[in-house]
């Protein structure tokens, strides 16, 4: 009896495993990704199914079908919103915006300020001014909050806005912040702030869903100033690490139409996390003199397509004389690595900024298998030297910036949820170009006989390293 159970075990789980492979060859994203599944669950099925639900999985269907859900419900209030910005559409003559609206889904608006926030005091005193002018609500959002000193003074003005009447609504991503305490998420909750975390796992149909993040960065005050950039809450985020030393981020300040976009992201995500419609303000409001247009584009698994990974490689196919490139972690897949070395090869000044000193090993690792490549076909590496380098900022030649949560990696191309300010403007461009002038005379450039002269044992274990690149 007990080998006829076992036997009907095995039988059941080959059967999942098969099943489990046709799901992959039907939703990987990509044919290395469906291969790779494929052989493993057919192999090895005791080890790959259960890997394969919780890591595998290529879109975020919960969130689809919360999407879907508020596409019906809600569709009004979204269409009075559009409707309110049509005054304030920008004429998207350039092929290249067009696309991005395209990708976004969303308009490129005028009349709008950005403001860049270089590194901590600076960002955190700009936070901290919006969250205690605000009058009606806040929308406050982050991938990591620590119970730090930095978290303590968050939650102190948080706890006064809503003292002062300020409707609050604060989320966190359930992983990023899985240390955040009990207490602190009570205090909140107990000064009336509205409290959520970001479940991916939420509910029984989706409780394998754990491989999926949401990585946005955001505040919005009464709808007219938003924060978006690289920002978390941290102490180490000040530079008061010792392990990481200085730290260097890039945040972004808007005013204008434009933060209706970031208001339209957290409200989705709030939506999914609680399942409530949030009652907010969606009249758009000029602010500025010298105006900048803005296309907000958020990203993420629920989308039809990989909108981060084109985003990029779009900025890259536009540039015809400068391409720089901000990122902590550089694990691009393959179209985004041919890009660059393509863009290097057509004479573009192509550069790539990401830290001397790592905070993830199989992330760093990794870059060295493909490195070499890159460098002989033109492309130029630099790592930044005096501390650990977070921010993420897109550079395209004199004309146009981007600013977000993006990192080159798989795991912002389609696991997790991200927001990009795009800003096709010379003078904002003309302000992140001195920007990173300065951050590359911080630099040291890598060579190719450096990356070749390693030994065969660091070879090894690069290679090794990338090949995990799918789920770092």
């Amino acid at each position: 009896m007990a080998s006829w159970l076992f036997g009907l075990a095995i039988f059941l789980v080959h059967v999942l495993g098969f099943v489990s492979a046709v799901l992959a060859l039907l939703s990987s994203r990509t044919s290395q990704g469906a291969v790779a599944w494929i052989i493993s669950l057919v192999t090895i099925p005791y080890l790959a199914v259960p890997a394969y639900w919780i890591f595998g999985r290529p879109r975020f269907y919960g969130y689809v079908s919360a999407r879907g859900e508020r596409d019906t419900v809600l569709r009004r209030i979204l269409a009075r919103y559009r409707e309110r910005l049509e005054p304030f559409q920008a004429d998207a003559r350039d092929p290249d915006v067009r696309a991005v609206e395209q990708l976004a889904m969303m308009p490129l608006t005028s009349g709008n300020r950005a403001e860049l926030l270089i590194d901590g005091d600076a960002t955190f005193a700009s936070l901290f001014a919006g969250i205690d002018a605000a009058e009606e609500y806040l929308l406050i959002q982050f991938f990591i909050v620590r119970h730090d000193a930095l978290g303590i003074k968050l939650k102190e003005h948080l706890q006064k806005a809503a003292d002062r009447g300020v409707r609050v609504y604060f989320l966190f991503d359930e992983v990023g912040s899985r240390n955040l305490s009990e207490g602190y998420l009570r205090d909140l909750s107990e000064a009336g702030v509205e409290v959520s975390a970001f479940r991916s796992s939420r509910g029984f149909k989706h409780r394998f869903q754990l491989n999926f993040r949401n990585h946005r960065k955001v505040l919005v005050v009464d709808g007219r100033e938003g924060w978006l950039g690289g920002f978390n809450v941290g102490v180490e985020y000040l530079g008061e690490h010792p392990r990481h030393g200085p730290w260097r981020d890039t945040h972004l300040k808007l005013t204008g139409p434009s933060v209706l976009g970031l208001q339209e992201a957290f409200w989705e995500d709030w939506h999914w996390a609680t399942g409530t419609v949030i009652n907010l303000t969606w009249e758009p409001q000029i602010s500025c003199e010298e105006c900048q247009n803005v296309v907000i584009v958020p990203s993420g698994p629920a989308d039809r397509q990989e909108t981060a990974s084109l985003l990029v490689q779009h900025a890259i196919h536009s540039a015809k004389e400068r391409l720089w490139v901000t990122s902590p972690y550089f694990v691009p897949d393959q179209g985004v690595q041919d890009a660059l070395r393509l863009a290097a090869m057509r004479d573009v000044d192509v550069r790539i900024m990401i830290p001397e000193h790592p905070d993830h090993l199989l992330i760093y690792l990794s870059a060295f298998s493909f490195l070499p490549d890159m460098v002989r076909a033109g492309v130029k590496v630099y790592r930044y030297q005096p501390g650990f380098l977070h921010q993420k900022v897109i550079l395209i030649d004199d004309s146009t910036a981007a600013v977000g949560t993006v990192n080159l990696d798989n795991r912002s191309f389609r696991l997790n949820f991200e927001i990009t300010a795009f800003i096709p403007d010379r003078r904002f461009a003309a302000q992140v170009r001195l920007m990173l002038e300065k951050d590359f005379a911080n630099c040291r450039r890598i060579s190719y006989d450096e990356l070749q002269n390693r030994p065969l044992w660091r070879k090894l274990i690069s290679r090794a390293a990338y090949l995990t690149s799918p789920i770092q």
